[in-house]
C-alpha cells in the first residue's frame, strides 16, 4: 500500500463541498479512491465531509488499511456499505451527498435512496475528483517518467527481435516477459500489428508472421503503483517503402506542429487542430480518424481529451499523449505516440520519438 502522490487533493475536495452545494461527497470509483488515499480500493467507499473523511470497507481489508491510512478514519461495515454509509450520514448531520454518476449504477442509487428515505438527498456531481486528477503533482510526474523509461527500454528490446518469420504473438510474449522482469506490469493489452494489420488503429494481436517489407506498429504502456504510460513506435523490416517513409515524416511533423501550440491557456482542440491541419494540407485528413490524444495517469485514458470536440483548456502539470496516425486499409498504418508534459511556458516531450 502507498500514500497518495497528491496529498492536497483530499483537503481540496473538502473545501469544494460548499461550492458544490452538498454536505458531503461519496467517492465510489476505485481509481478516485486510490488517488485520494493512495490505497487500491476493493469493495470500499470514501465518504468525505467538511471536517472528517471515512474509508468504508469490510472485514477483509479494514485492519490492513487501518494500519497505513492516516488521512481517513477506517470504518468496518457491519451489514453492508449502504447501512454503514447511512449511519455515518445521520451521525454527521448530513442531508445532501454528492455522488459520482459515472461510477454508480442505478440499482446502487435506488438502494441508497430507499434506505435514506427523505432524510438524505443524493446529488449527481460529474467529474469532481477527475478535475483534481487532471493536473499532476511532481511526485506523480516522477512516477510517470519511470513508467516511460521502462516503456522506451521495451521498444529497444523489441527492436532486437523483430525479423521476418517471427509472429505478432511471439513479440507480445517477449514484451510481457520484459515488463515483468522490470517489476512492472502492462497498462493495457498491447497492440502489435504487422503489415496490413497495422491499418487497424486498435488491432488485435494475431499469429501473423512478419515478412520482409512489413511495417510493424507497437503500442503499449507500463504501469507502476497504478500510474501508467502509453507510447507507440513503428518498426520496418527491410528497406522502407517510399510511401511509408513519406507518411512517417508527415506524422512526425504533425506532432511537431502540435508541440508548437501546447502550453497553458491553449484549448485542447487547438492542439488537435494544429496536427490535423498539417495532415489536411498534405491530403491526409481523412486518414486521421481519431483524436490527437488524451490524458494519462491512474487511467490510461483520462481527461483532458485532446480532440476537435474537446472543451478542455490546457494547464501546467497536465500529462497528455500526442498520437497522430494515418491508415490505409489493406496496406498499412502509421502512428507515433509521445507523452507530453504541459510546462509553464510550453511543453516537454517526456518520451523521445527517435528512440
Amino acid at each position: 500500500m502507498n500514500r497518495s502522490l497528491a496529498p492536497q487533493a483530499l483537503p481540496s475536495l473538502q473545501k469544494q463541498l460548499v461550492s458544490l452545494g452538498v454536505d458531503a461527497f461519496l467517492v465510489t470509483d476505485p481509481v478516485n479512491i486510490r488517488y485520494l488515499t493512495g490505497i487500491p480500493a476493493d469493495a470500499s467507499w470514501l465518504f468525505v465531509t467538511a471536517k472528517r473523511v471515512f474509508y468504508l470497507t469490510d472485514f477483509r481489508y479494514a485492519e490492513d488499511v487501518g494500519r497505513v491510512l492516516k488521512t481517513a478514519r477506517v470504518v468496518q461495515t457491519r451489514v453492508s456499505l449502504f447501512d454503514t454509509l447511512f449511519d455515518l450520514a445521520v451521525d454527521s448531520w448530513v442531508r445532501t451527498i454528492g455522488i459520482e454518476p459515472r461510477h454508480m449504477t442505478v440499482a446502487t442509487l435506488m438502494r441508497l435512496r430507499s434506505l435514506a428515505g427523505r432524510d438524505v438527498r443524493f446529488v449527481p456531481k460529474q467529474g469532481v475528483v477527475e478535475e483534481l486528477r487532471v493536473v499532476k503533482t511532481p511526485q506523480e510526474i516522477a512516477l510517470i517518467r519511470k513508467c516511460i523509461n521502462i516503456n522506451l527500454k521495451g521498444f529497444k528490446r523489441i527492436g532486437k527481435i523483430v525479423r521476418p518469420g517471427i509472429t505478432e504473438r511471439r513479440v507480445l510474449e517477449e514484451l510481457e516477459r520484459f515488463v515483468r522482469d522490470e517489476d512492472a506490469s502492462l497498462s493495457f493489452p498491447p497492440i502489435i500489428a504487422s503489415g496490413p494489420n497495422s491499418a487497424f488503429p486498435h488491432a488485435q494481436v494475431t499469429d501473423r508472421k512478419f515478412r520482409s517489407g512489413d511495417p510493424v506498429l507497437v503500442d503499449f504502456g507500463v504501469e507502476i503503483q497504478g500510474y501508467k504510460s502509453d507510447l507507440t513506435r513503428m518498426f520496418f523490416l527491410g528497406k522502407m517503402a517510399r510511401s511509408f517513409q513519406e507518411n512517417l515524416s508527415f506524422i512526425r511533423q504533425a506532432q511537431k506542429e502540435a508541440y508548437k501550440v501546447i502550453k497553458p491557456g491553449v484549448r485542447a482542440k487547438d492542439a488537435d487542430g494544429a496536427a490535423r491541419g498539417f495532415l489536411d494540407k498534405n491530403g491526409l485528413a481523412e486518414r486521421f480518424g481519431h483524436s490527437l490524444g488524451h490524458g494519462v495517469g491512474l487511467n490510461i485514458h483520462e481527461d483532458p481529451s485532446i480532440s476537435c470536440r474537446s472543451g478542455a483548456v490546457l494547464s501546467k502539470g497536465m500529462v497528455i499523449t500526442v498520437e497522430p496516425g494515418v491508415y490505409f486499409t489493406g496496406k498499412y498504418g502509421v502512428r507515433l505516440e509521445e507523452m507530453v508534459l504541459v510546462t509553464a511556458t510550453g511543453c516537454e516531450v517526456l518520451s523521445d520519438h527517435d528512440q
